[in-house]
């Protein structure tokens, strides 16, 4: 995909401003800061010894093989990764994903117990609680590079572009993916792939622990797309 427009580059800084104030809270910090006090302030150390682009490579390679047929995950002794990660976990990764029942991570990576740091919420949207927990990911666990995951077919996204009235808390998500309905148009695969920079960028941008990590090339944000029919996630 190409970079997003001068337009919605404008959107995505004043979309910032006001989202800096919203939902980067205390709270976030205070989890970091009593995180990393029990656990130990020393620098987190990732699984791997990986860079941002090894860590991103890895997924690629692993996605390859899920595509292929050829998942060594699966391999593993489960028992001995179950007792690896019971006192810790040093995953090399984190992906947000969308919640939808038809992208399984670990299985589209081809990764097993403890590799990947993984947030699901439909639309993969951020908001505080996803930037928590992701902060958590790279500024605890040390993990390398975060993919966040579009997907054909999103449901959260149609429903969105669609803008009908409907009950519950659905709505809440349609405000987060407006920006990227403004990108894409009509053309729904536009809009998710779209949605997926939009959040990306917001991202690596607006978060006071992320943006200083992807500025000093300690971390690697970005957006990526998962084709149901042919189980290939490609980078946009």
């Amino acid at each position: 995909m190409k970079t997003p427009s001068e337009d919605f580059q404008r959107h995505a800084v004043l979309s910032r401003r006001g989202f800096i104030g919203a939902t980067l809270s205390a709270a976030t910090a205070g989890l970091l800061a009593t995180a990393t006090t029990f656990l130990d302030p020393t620098p987190a150390l990732a699984q791997r010894n990986l860079t941002p682009d090894e860590a991103l490579k890895t997924l690629l390679d692993g996605n390859e093989r899920y595509r292929s047929g050829r998942l060594t995950s699966l391999d593993e002794d489960l028992q001995i990764l179950r007792n690896h990660t019971v006192d810790k976990q040093e995953p090399f990764a984190a992906v947000l994903s969308c919640a939808d029942s038809r992208v399984p991570v670990e299985f589209i990576f081809d990764q097993s117990i403890g590799h990947i740091f993984v947030t699901r919420v439909a639309g993969n949207i951020i908001n505080s609680e996803i930037i928590a927990s992701l902060e958590y990911g790279a500024a605890v666990l040390g993990t390398k590079v975060i993919v966040v995951l579009g997907h054909d077919g999103c449901g959260a996204v149609k429903a969105a572009m669609q803008n009908n009235e409907v009950t519950g808390q659905i709505s809440a998500l349609f405000s987060h993916l407006r920006p990227a309905i403004d990108q894409g148009g009509s053309s729904l695969e536009a809009v998710i792939k779209a949605n997926a920079a939009f959040q990306a960028t917001m991202l690596s941008q607006s978060s006071p622990q992320l943006a200083p990590m992807v500025k000093e090339g300690k971390l690697k944000v970005v957006a990526a797309y998962y084709d149901l029919a042919t189980g290939k996630v490609s980078l946009v």
